[in-house]
């Protein structure tokens, strides 16, 4: 062995979990913001610290503030005194407490947090990046520029999506459609018709209706939007309708991608049976967390389908690169934004070049930590 050999630190076998903390964050956009079915002005953060005797895991999750209250009443007493070694035990304990609250919605965005946090922690335990203790596939994680709120200005698109493709060279970029519920089509096509024209035709361009359309709609705007050489068409119609979705993917020649709402392996399964999506979207801090997402992962390489990262991108990019069905992360304006406010540390990321290495500066976990007295004038639970 060298004085730079990267071995793990050894640690017992049984390493016990000796406290769980939850706190909301709730941050005000710089602008008000929208796609087809929902606007907002704020995004909440529930922030997870496990601690061990040594070490403090960090997760989160985008959900309401109620979600902290949660976790310290539900999961924090199963966790606590458990192996910090053994996340898939934890995990599973975890969905037993939350049986009779219903697993789906705060209850798993809940579940997502802790889980995150448990295997930071258990990263940090063994001095390994999270990327490399999941074991890799890939050293680079191609992402892509999501934002393009129908609230934006037609100066304000052209800026961001400027900004994006030629300013950091992210070779691919998505816009949300489906305004007031699908009903100004007019003006989703003329801005994707900008988008276009903005980002050059060597760019690939996404959609994201947010389930607006309804299913002979979606395929009618669709049609159009080929026009535009559109390759990726987002929940087109709600997730919930798999037959819609369905329809909408046997009519249209762009990919058809859902799954952002899916809080279970189950969730993902039914989608992928019905053959409703050519890729599948996932979210860390919805359906799970790392083992959720993971898990989501290996049924979309299962249905020989591909597998994009939804929001989070500071959460994703470490699973993301060892997933071999993966297809890219969302840079998402938003979080994006939201996480250097929230966290520091060497696991900070560069979108620039359209990709990102996680595992690059060798700090432990996801290499970041709660900027405690900055997030403070935040805080809400």
């Amino acid at each position: 062995m060298t004085a730079t050999d990267p071995t793990p630190a050894r640690v017992p076998a049984d390493t016990p979990v000796t406290g769980v903390d939850a706190t909301a964050y709730t941050v005000p956009t710089d602008r008000p913001e929208a796609d087809g079915t929902f606007a907002w002005d704020a995004t909440t953060a529930v922030v997870v610290e496990v601690r061990a005797e040594r070490a403090t895991g960090t997760g989160w999750t985008y959900a309401p503030a109620a979600t902290a209250a949660v976790v310290r009443e539900l999961l924090a007493p199963v966790v606590s005194g458990g192996d910090a070694l053994a996340v898939p035990a934890l995990h599973r304990a975890m969905v037993r407490a939350l049986r009779n609250a219903g697993r789906p919605g705060i209850a798993a965005c809940a579940l997502s947090a802790v889980d995150i946090a448990l295997w930071d922690l258990k990263a940090r335990l063994l001095g390994l990046p999270l990327a490399t203790l999941l074991g890799t596939v890939r050293t680079d994680v191609p992402l892509y520029g999501s934002g393009g709120f129908v609230t934006d200005s037609d100066a304000r698109l052209t800026a961001r999506l400027d900004s994006w493709v030629h300013g950091c060279h992210i070779p691919r970029v998505k816009i949300k459609t489906g305004q007031d519920r699908g009903t100004a089509t007019g003006r989703d096509l003329a801005r994707v018709r900008l988008a276009r024209e903005v980002i050059g035709p060597d760019a690939e361009l996404y959609v994201d209706a947010n389930g607006a359309y309804t299913r002979k709609q979606a395929v009618r705007i669709g049609r159009e939007l080929a026009a535009h050489d559109v390759v990726w068409f987002e929940e087109p119609v709600s997730s919930d309708d798999l037959t819609g979705l369905r329809l909408v993917r046997d009519r249209l020649d762009c990919d058809v991608a859902a799954g952002e709402y899916g809080y279970d392996p189950p969730y993902f399964a039914r989608m992928l049976t019905a053959g409703a999506v050519d890729c599948l979207q996932a979210d860390a801090t919805r359906c799970g967390g790392i083992t959720g997402w993971l898990r989501a992962a290996a049924l979309a390489d299962a249905h020989g389908l591909g597998l994009s990262a939804h929001c989070a991108p500071h959460v994703h990019a470490h699973p993301a690169a060892s997933a071999p069905a993966l297809r890219h992360i969302e840079w998402f304006e938003d979080h994006a934004r939201l996480e250097p406010l929230l966290f520091e540390g060497e696991g900070l990321l560069d979108p620039a070049g359209g990709t990102v290495r996680p595992a690059a500066s060798g700090a432990p976990g996801l290499g970041l930590a709660l900027r405690k007295q900055a997030a403070a004038s935040y805080r809400t639970a």
